[in-house]
């Protein structure tokens, strides 16, 4: 059986300390504020972050250098025989496309690069069933295929307190914002083949929660009704600077979806952070190797 190491990037919401002495490997994403550079749970942390983001402080995204992925994989390969590198979405930046580019160029056979369309609550689960998958004995390519095919079983919905992020970020125009802020509206976004869209407003968070859920449940017996049924589906909350208001989100949720595993209340990745702001809840439903 083949020795395989799983990297991811911090997208997937897993701390560097959550990982030490296993065999999943986490590659920080880097951000630019000001002029400095920061590369997540290094040397920005989460309150580090918001605290820069609520001055109104310029902060932009960037992909991971491919030099240090590469890097990292060569050093993982004098004690691995194989690596499943599990990045954000593809539909959300092109460090997927770059990673898959240089791993066939230049690992060919050794670095397998999934792109399953997902980010934070669901990357983290593909993360941990690349692990499960190889301690089953599936080789890298094995585990790349499952997981590509795996991809869209998963949905994520979130509630932005201010649309003031994704104006900024190009997502809306600022006449939209402006009304939504002079309305009172917080739109609901949805995550789903690796797409960040629109899918409703609300007034408040209860009401956000509730239409939440019904399109959570809506997804259930849509797509993923045999998943449930077969105790393959899991659930989990995220949020920004919002753990209270999470943790009482987890408790509606297991009571409203008592077939589901629960898995986790996790703070959104930086990178997500960065476009929806503070005060965010999320969801999301995700199949997982059983």
């Amino acid at each position: 059986m083949k020795k395989i190491a799983v990297v991811t990037d911090s997208n997937a919401g897993i701390k560097q300390k959550d990982v030490e002495g296993t065999d999943i490997y986490v590659v920080p994403m880097p951000f630019i504020i000001g002029e400095e550079v920061y590369y997540e749970d290094i040397n920005l942390t989460q309150d580090e972050f918001f605290e820069k983001q609520i001055s109104d402080v310029k902060i932009s995204t960037s992909q991971p250098s491919i030099e240090g992925v590469a890097e990292l994989w060569t050093d993982l390969l004098k004690k691995y025989d194989q690596i499943v590198h599990i990045p954000m979405s593809s539909a959300l930046s092109m460090s997927c496309e770059t990673a898959k580019n240089y791993a066939e160029t230049n690992f060919a056979g050794k670095v397998f690069v999934v792109d399953n369309r997902r980010i934070s609550i669901s990357q983290k689960g593909a993360t941990y069933d690349a692990i499960t998958l190889a301690s089953r004995g599936y080789s890298g390519k094995e585990i790349q295929e499952y997981l590509e095919k795996d991809g869209d079983k998963s949905s994520i919905y979130l509630i932005v307190d201010t649309l003031k992020y994704l104006k900024r970020g190009g997502r809306v125009t600022p006449a939209a914002a402006a009304i939504s802020s002079i309305l009172g509206i917080k739109p609901i976004l949805e995550i789903k083949g690796g797409k960040l869209d629109k899918y409703g407003i609300t007034r408040n968070i209860k009401n956000g929660k509730m239409k939440m859920i019904e399109a959570l449940k809506a997804d259930i017996e849509k797509s993923f009704k045999n998943l449930e049924d077969n105790g393959e589906l899991a659930i989990s909350v995220a949020h920004t600077t919002n753990d209270e208001a999470a943790q009482v989100f987890k408790e509606e949720l297991i009571k409203e979806f008592p077939k589901l595993r629960f898995d986790y209340v996790d703070p959104l990745s930086l990178s997500v952070a960065t476009h929806v702001g503070p005060k965010v809840i999320a969801c999301g439903i995700y199949h997982f190797v059983k």
